[in-house]
């Protein structure tokens, strides 16, 4: 795999960071503090032709790859973990599954206003009894004469309260196991039933919102279903593939950024009369985060390039997403204790980096999810 980035890609990273250091950074504590969602950083990275960056132009998007994806990503954690969330879950989980799987028509009616930023987008398959196995869903969609109507109850929906359009996992056939589910596109603005019942208090990531919604006899015509009757689960598995891609790349920029403040801090701080970078242990800590990091990197771009080559990725995506989500909390708690009791006030970052990460390790399959998945796919 090359390590150096094609010319286009580094042109996007310099541009998005160079957004992000001087449009997000200075805000990214107050954001977090006000619980509050900066609707203006998206529309600026609407400006910048960012909120379709993978999908094809024909609806709106840049038409990059998934590698050019992953360095927004990355660059957006780097200073903020909640509008790196709230990006990815928009680009991975809400739009491309339109584009791998919706009609022209779908496509045209709610693809194109995602990836041009029009509004953001949710994806609801998480259920409040279903936790790991998210495939135990008890959201119901039953035909009813040229409609389908929805019932049932969604946790942990990240933009739900922001979104324009939600992809909703439901059960069509009871008696049809993973067969039975397929997948819905929900307007939250217009489709009566729809309600968003909580946005959680969160211990990081409070600038993203996180909600429960009730879906309470929603009718949908019969062109929201995605795809086929049926269709759900093996759409969301293949969703997860690129969205594990998008958690990786997300740690690595939580890492990044976490790595970076405890590296300048190292040399400006003195202690016994010399910089403590000087010292064996605070050196050697600061050498061990820039490894993580770097491992975490070369694993994400790794499952990036095999993804657009069009290859099987469920093992690369689940081995990026754990190594990369791991790093970043690793990373992050070692930036904390470099910095001492600075480190823990919220007039620094890595405090901030340090709660975000957690969630890493948590959403779209938690570390021991991803241990499974590997574990299957090596053949054990």
């Amino acid at each position: 795999m090359p390590v150096e980035l094609p010319d286009e890609h580094r042109m996007i990273r310099e541009t998005v960071r160079d957004f992000c250091e001087t449009e997000i950074e200075p805000i990214a504590q107050e954001i977090e503090d006000e619980h509050r969602f900066p609707d203006e950083v998206f529309d600026q990275l609407a400006d910048l032709d960012m909120m379709g960056v993978p999908i094809t132009e024909s609806y709106g998007g840049l038409g990059g790859d998934t590698l050019m994806y992953a360095i927004v990503a990355e660059e957006l954690g780097r200073v903020s973990g909640a509008i790196g969330l709230s990006y990815v879950a928009h680009t991975s989980l809400a739009s491309k599954p339109i584009e791998l799987f919706g009609t022209s028509a779908q496509k045209e009616r709610w693809l194109r206003p995602l990836s041009e930023g029009e509004y953001l987008g949710g994806w609801a398959l998480t259920e409040p009894d279903s936790g790991s196995d998210a495939s135990d869903m008890e959201t119901t969609a039953e035909k009813e004469g040229d409609e389908w109507v929805l019932n049932g109850t969604k946790q942990f929906i990240t933009n739900a309260s922001e979104a324009g359009s939600i992809l909703v996992k439901a059960v069509t056939d009871p008696d049809a196991g993973y067969d039975g589910i397929s997948t819905f596109i929900v307007d939250p603005r217009e489709d009566d039933g729809f309600e968003v019942t909580t946005v959680w208090e969160k211990m990081g990531l409070n600038a993203s919102p996180t909600c429960e919604i009730r879906l309470e006899d929603v009718r949908l015509p019969e062109d929201r279903l995605l795809g086929e009757e049926g269709d759900g689960w093996e759409q969301t598995k293949k969703t997860l593939d690129g969205g594990r891609i998008s958690i990786a790349a997300l740690s690595t920029g939580l890492a990044q950024g976490a790595y970076e403040h405890a590296k300048a801090y190292s040399k400006e701080r003195e202690q016994f009369g010399q910089p403590i970078c000087e010292f064996d242990a605070i050196r050697d800590t600061i050498v061990d985060m820039y490894r993580k990091t770097e491992r975490a990197r070369l694993l994400t771009r790794l499952a990036a390039r095999k993804y657009d080559q069009g290859d099987p990725v469920t093992k690369e995506s689940a081995l990026a997403k754990l190594d990369a989500s791991e790093a970043a909390r690793e990373v992050a708690e070692d930036a904390v204790q470099v910095l001492g009791g600075y480190g823990y006030t919220t007039d620094f970052a890595p405090q901030r980096f340090y709660r975000d990460a957690k969630l890493m390790e948590i959403g779209e399959g938690t570390s021991e999810i991803q241990h499974l998945v590997i574990g299957r796919e090596l053949g054990l």
